[in-house]
């Protein structure tokens, strides 16, 4: 049973150690999307840091829109981390019908779409939050690219876990062309922005570096 305290109200010891409990949530897609929020979040930092800096006029207006932007993935993002616990509450309860019980394979499989839906949401939202820090990092200060580049590593690594939580669910599925569906956006989300974060993180390195 879910406590009725939200996921994101709760210190980062309390969460963690709920993680680390037998109890089904917070799992797998929770932690993604928290994971995710983080990463934009370092991302809007570079934008705190760059707004109103006379070095970076001419970019100004571009970086209040990505903060802006940014903000409002962070916040889907954090409603994700309580969302994703609801979703899968159906497919927990529907584990325990009985299998010789009729109904249990049209509950099941309702439930298991609705698992679905959180994570493609995030997987969806991390690629949006992806973009964003690519600009953040083009575009924001120098003094703060660091960041841009460990906000791209951290959302591709929420793109990646929440992936999983749609795999493990779609092998599952008795439609399986809703399944094919799924598993090709998720696939194609994978193949594009796990590349743009690993290129972002790698010119931040470079230019760290050089």
């Amino acid at each position: 049973m879910v406590n009725s305290m939200k996921m994101i109200e709760k210190t980062v010891t309390a969460f963690t150690e709920e993680l680390a409990s037998p109890a089904p949530v917070p799992g797998g897609g929770g932690a993604s999307a928290l994971a995710g929020a983080i990463g934009i979040s370092l991302g809007d930092m570079v934008g705190e840091l760059t707004t109103g800096k006379k070095k970076y006029a001419d970019v100004e207006e571009d970086i209040q829109a990505l903060m802006k932007r940014a903000q409002a993935l962070r916040v889907k993002l954090l409603g994700f981390v309580d969302g994703d616990a609801e979703a899968f509450a159906p497919l927990a309860k529907a584990y325990g019908i009985p299998k010789d019980d009729p109904t249990r394979g049209a509950v099941m499989e309702s439930a298991l779409q609705v698992a679905c839906s959180v994570p493609m949401d995030i997987l969806r939202t991390c690629a949006d939050a992806i973009d964003i820090i690519g600009e953040f990092a083009a575009k924001g200060s120098r003094l703060a690219v660091s960041d841009a580049g460990c906000g791209a590593i951290l959302c591709k690594a929420a793109m990646q876990a929440a992936s999983l939580n749609i795999y493990i669910n779609t092998k599952s599925m008795k439609d399986r062309a809703l399944a094919q569906a799924l598993e090709a956006e998720a696939d194609a989300l994978l193949s594009g922005y796990t590349q743009k974060a690993d290129d972002i993180f790698n010119s931040v390195m470079a230019g760290i570096r050089s």
